[in-house]
């Protein structure tokens, strides 16, 4: 069984053309998750189809908490089947979903699979991620072009736009860091399993079509408050204090001179780093109390 998780937030619209992008397979099973992050949208519910189920969130959960209210129902249906965690603004090229189970059968080794990404005009968004600890550097890099010949490549990251997870690998359920609201909580997700022993990889037999930022760009201040907070929480997770640091000063300097360019994009960066250094302070506060 492939189940298709997205998560909605005033996206119908743009679900529906995904739900369109699926076809019905006669050998190929499959069900369509919704998790709806937006309870006052109730256009979702006009939503049916034979293979669809909307598990309705009490508010906004950020997306990776989204992600495991569908993930912990989908395991707790079957926690053997392959999860397809995919955004609301993507759809899928013809011929895909019988290439799903053909991979999985030929590569039981890997657990968690990014997919190409393909923009409208058929430009890559992406084709894998590599992680650079010692200067904090978090990479989209195509690993796929110069391989065109392998199944999959092994990477550090994947992204969450578009990523498959094979759930007999993993005797609990597979998790996103809830700290998280948005934005890094696939580049933590597949850094915290790597770390446990998980093939992570990435594949060219499989892809969507991606309209980058088109729910996220709808307010900016927001975009860039939830992207700034999760990229220093990350950097304090997976490198060291001086990179930290120096990435912090950066991004601060970087955003007063914002101001006067773009305020919005400026307002929102500086409302990441006051929200990452009320959460840094928390955690001084409890170590503190600890000692």
């Amino acid at each position: 069984m492939i189940y298709f998780l997205t998560v909605n937030y005033h996206s119908t619209q743009l679900i529906e053309q995904l739900i369109n992008s699926i076809p019905t397979h006669p050998n190929i099973p499959y069900q369509i998750i919704i998790v709806n992050n937006s309870p006052e949208d109730k256009t979702i519910q006009n939503l049916k189809t034979k293979s669809l189920h909307i598990l309705n969130s009490q508010t906004n959960l950020g997306f990776g908490n989204a992600c495991n209210l569908g993930l912990n129902w989908i395991y707790n249906q079957n926690p053997n089947a392959i999860v397809w965690l995919i955004n609301p603004d993507t759809y899928l090229p013809e011929n895909t979903l019988e290439k799903v189970p053909t991979f999985f059968t030929s590569h039981p080794e890997v657990s968690i699979l990014g997919t190409l990404i393909y923009t409208p005009r058929n430009d890559i968004w992406f084709a894998g991620g590599k992680f650079i600890p010692k200067i904090g550097a978090i990479l989209t890099i195509d690993l796929l072009s110069s391989h065109p010949e392998k199944d999959y490549i092994s990477c550090d990251w994947v992204s969450g736009c578009s990523l498959l997870i094979n759930l007999c690998h993993f005797p609990e359920c597979p998790k996103f860091n809830p700290a998280y609201f948005l934005y890094y909580e696939d580049f933590d997700f597949c850094q915290r399993y790597g770390m446990e022993g998980y093939q992570i990889a990435i594949t060219s037999k499989l892809a969507v079509i991606h309209q980058p930022s088109s729910i996220t760009n709808r307010n900016i201040r927001e975009k860039f408050k939830h992207s700034t907070y999760s990229y220093l929480l990350t950097l304090e997770k997976y490198t060291n204090k001086t990179i930290l640091f120096l990435r912090f000063f950066r991004l601060t300097l970087h955003a007063i001179i914002l101001l006067i360019l773009k305020p919005k994009t400026a307002i929102g960066k500086l409302a990441g780093i006051f929200s990452y250094l009320k959460y840094y302070s928390s955690l001084l506060l409890k170590s503190g109390s600890k000692a």
